[in-house]
């Protein structure tokens, strides 16, 4: 039972790594844009929403509401104003600056929010549980993967079946044939980060939902989300939640066995992944 329990723990844990990795599954697995600074976005607008919801006494989904149209809009701007004018073949570029965005946005956030911890309060659905044949289940995990499946199925949707999916395909493909054929890259780029960063509004708020956040804390949702898109394989949204439910099973498995052990096991499984199957689990090779 106590396995049992473990495997549906780790789905549930999958489902928040989905939340993260989505957006850099279409940043960095279809426009093969690195942005150091995703994690740091997760702190940044869950510090937001916190703040929000203490300002006006707001409940999370009310918060959740005002906050992913803001994170669209910060994800339109980050391409418009930083991104659109490193981007080109070459990784690297976009690498050096976002992480140079994501220095300061960490300082600016020290600077605003000290370096406390704090979370967005739930009015007690953070520590509601269903039981689920003897297991007792959190409600709010499993809102989480519900959310995180939602997300999932609508952006490989709107990737595959709509005219904006095509023209960021063929801007990823080739810039040049793209835009010979009136495509405007830049453009396309902007609104798919916007919509990277959109995700990460859901994100945010369930972050600092399930545990606390700090300035400092945007690391880990980082490397949680390039291991997801790495271990489901580049370029593809499903892939990346794949990603996701196996580093969540495996970290869960982990800390069963040894409770310093979870992390540790999703970070061995990662490497095993890219050593023995570089293209990940969903990819052709």
């Amino acid at each position: 039972m106590q396995w049992l329990d473990a495997l549906i723990q780790g789905v549930l844990l999958g489902g928040m790594y989905a939340q993260y990795a989505l957006g850099m599954a279409l940043m960095f697995g279809v426009m093969r844009i690195v942005n150091v600074s995703h994690g740091d976005l997760v702190i940044l607008l869950s510090l937001i929403g916190i703040s929000i919801a203490g300002a006006w006494g707001l409940g999370p989904f009310t918060v959740m509401a005002a906050l992913v149209p803001l994170a669209v809009a910060m994800g339109w701007l980050l391409q418009k104003a930083l991104l659109n004018k490193v981007v080109g073949d070459d990784p690297l570029p976009s690498l050096i600056a976002t992480f140079g965005l994501s220095l300061a946005l960490q300082n600016l956030m020290l600077q605003i929010w000290s370096a406390n911890s704090r979370s967005l309060p739930g009015g007690g659905l953070e520590s509601r549980s269903v039981e689920i044949g003897g297991i007792y289940v959190g409600l709010l995990p499993i809102i989480v993967l519900v959310f995180a499946t939602g997300l999932t199925w609508g952006l490989d949707l709107m990737l595959k079946r709509t005219r904006f999916g095509r023209s960021l395909r063929a801007a990823s493909a080739d810039v040049e044939a793209a835009a010979m054929t009136g495509i405007n890259p830049k453009g396309v780029y902007a609104f798919a980060t916007a919509i990277a960063v959109g995700i990460l509004g859901f994100a945010a708020v369930f972050q600092s939902l399930r545990s606390t956040v700090a300035p400092a804390d945007g690391g880990a949702q980082l490397i949680y989300a390039f291991e997801a898109v790495i271990i489901g394989g580049m370029g593809s949204i499903w892939g990346a939640f794949l990603g996701s439910m196996v580093l969540g099973i495996t970290q869960a498995i982990g800390f069963r066995i040894n409770p310093g052990f979870g992390v540790l096991a999703g970070h061995l499984v990662f490497l095993l992944v890219l050593a023995m199957r570089p293209q990940g689990l969903s990819g052709k090779g």
